[in-house]
C-alpha cells in the first residue's frame, strides 16, 4: 500500500460533520483525490465553499447517498481506492426510538461495506467510538484498551449503542465467506471530538462548549471527560488508510480523560473576562441527577458520576507513532472556533 496520494482516490462518507470536513481536508491537502458522499445538493454547496477557504479543491467531487438507501453507494465507491466511514446520527441526546440511530448506523454501515467489497476497495477504515469500548462497564475503575467491548445491555446511550451494533456488524462481515476479495478494515475508536471548527454549523460535538459557556448549567459534575483532537483523530483516520500493521486492528484515540470541572476551568480561566459566565463550581451528585429531571442532556451524563477510568493508546502509538497534541491547546482551539464562527 505504498500508491501516492496524487493517485488514489479515497471515499469519505458523512464529508458535511465536524471530522467529516476535516478528514476530506487533510486528505486533500496532502494531495488526494476525495469523492464525499452528501445527501443534498446543499450539502456539496457548503462543503467546497468552507473548504475552498482553506485548500484547493479542484481534487474534491461529491457523490449522492443515504445511509438509509441502496441507492447511491455503487456509484459512490465506483473507482475508489479507499473508504473512509464517518457517517452516522450523531444527537444530542436519546430519542424517543432507538432505532432512529441504530438502524441508519448499523444498515448504513453494511450498505458501505457492501458496495465497497463489490467494487474492490482495498481497505475501509471505519470511525467507531471509546463508546463501542467503554459504555455499560460504569464504576468499573480501571484502564480499557481495544480488546473491550460495551455491555449492550447495560449501554443506555443510543449513539454507542448503534456504534457498537455498526462496528460488531462490519467486523463480522470482513471475517465472513461474504467478504470474497479479503477487504481489510481498520477501526477508530476516539474519544469525545473537539478542536476548531470549519464552519459556522452546528455540530453535536460543540454541545459541552455551548453548555458551558452559556452557562446552561450552574456548575458541573464529578466526572471525566475523555477527549481527543480533530486534528490528530483525522491524523490517524489518513495514516490508517495506508499503514500495512493496521489492517483487522481497532484503535483507541484519547489524549486524556480530564475531570469536567477541570474543562470548565480552562474556559473559565480564559474566557470569563471577555463576557463568558462560564459556571466552574462542582455540582453535588444528586443535584446533578435533579437537575436531569428537567434537562434530558444533564440526565445522560448522570450514569458517568464518580467514575474512575482510562483509556490505552498504546497500540495507536506502536503502529502509528501518534503524539497527540496537549489537550489545553485542543479546548482552546475549539472555544476560539465557536467564538469566531459565532456559535457561542
Amino acid at each position: 500500500m505504498t500508491t501516492p496520494p496524487t493517485s488514489t482516490k479515497v471515499l469519505v462518507t458523512g464529508a458535511n460533520g465536524f471530522i467529516g470536513l476535516h478528514t476530506t481536508l487533510r486528505l486533500l491537502q496532502l494531495g488526494y483525490h476525495v469523492r464525499a458522499t452528501v445527501r443534498t445538493d446543499a450539502h456539496e454547496k457548503d462543503i467546497r465553499a468552507t473548504l475552498f477557504k482553506h485548500t484547493d479543491t479542484s481534487q474534491l467531487e461529491f457523490a449522492r447517498a443515504d445511509l438509509l438507501k441502496d441507492d447511491g453507494w455503487q456509484d459512490a465507491v465506483h473507482g475508489c481506492d479507499f473508504v473512509i466511514h464517518i457517517a452516522a446520527p450523531y444527537p444530542v441526546v436519546n430519542p424517543k426510538d432507538e432505532n432512529e440511530v441504530i438502524i441508519p448506523a448499523r444498515d448504513g454501515s453494511m450498505r458501505v461495506l457492501r458496495a465497497a467489497q463489490a467494487a474492490g476497495i482495498q481497505r475501509v477504515v471505519f470511525l467507531s467510538t471509546v463508546g463501542a469500548i467503554v459504555d455499560g462497564h460504569q464504576g468499573e475503575n480501571r484502564t480499557f484498551d481495544e480488546t473491550d467491548w460495551t455491555d449492550l445491555g447495560k449501554c443506555g446511550n443510543f449513539y454507542h449503542k448503534g456504534k457498537t451494533l455498526a462496528e460488531l456488524a462490519a467486523w463480522d462481515f470482513i471475517h465472513s465467506v461474504e467478504n470474497k476479495s479479503k477487504m481489510e478494515m481498520v477501526a477508530i475508536n476516539p474519544a469525545g471530538v473537539f478542536g476548531p471548527v470549519l464552519d459556522n454549523h452546528y455540530h453535536t460535538s460543540m454541545e459541552w462548549f455551548r453548555t458551558i459557556m452559556h452557562a446552561e448549567v450552574p456548575g458541573v459534575p464529578r466526572m471525566l471527560i475523555p477527549i481527543v483532537d480533530v486534528r490528530d483523530l483525522v491524523d490517524i483516520l489518513v495514516k490508517a488508510i495506508t499503514v500495512p500493521e493496521a489492517a483487522g486492528k481497532r484503535f483507541i484515540c484519547s489524549t486524556a480523560s480530564i475531570p469536567l470541572p477541570e474543562f470548565a476551568d480552562i474556559l473559565h480561566q480564559n474566557f470569563s473576562k471577555r463576557g463568558y459566565r462560564i459556571p466552574n463550581r462542582i455540582l453535588p451528585d444528586l443535584l446533578i441527577r435533579l437537575i436531569g429531571l428537567f434537562i434530558p442532556k444533564v440526565k445522560a451524563v448522570a450514569a458517568y458520576l464518580q467514575w474512575e477510568y482510562n483509556l490505552s493508546t498504546e497500540q495507536t502509538q506502536s503502529v502509528f507513532g501518534w503524539q497527540p497534541r496537549p489537550y489545553r491547546q485542543t479546548i482552546l482551539d475549539m472555544a476560539e472556533s465557536l467564538i469566531e464562527h459565532g456559535l457561542v
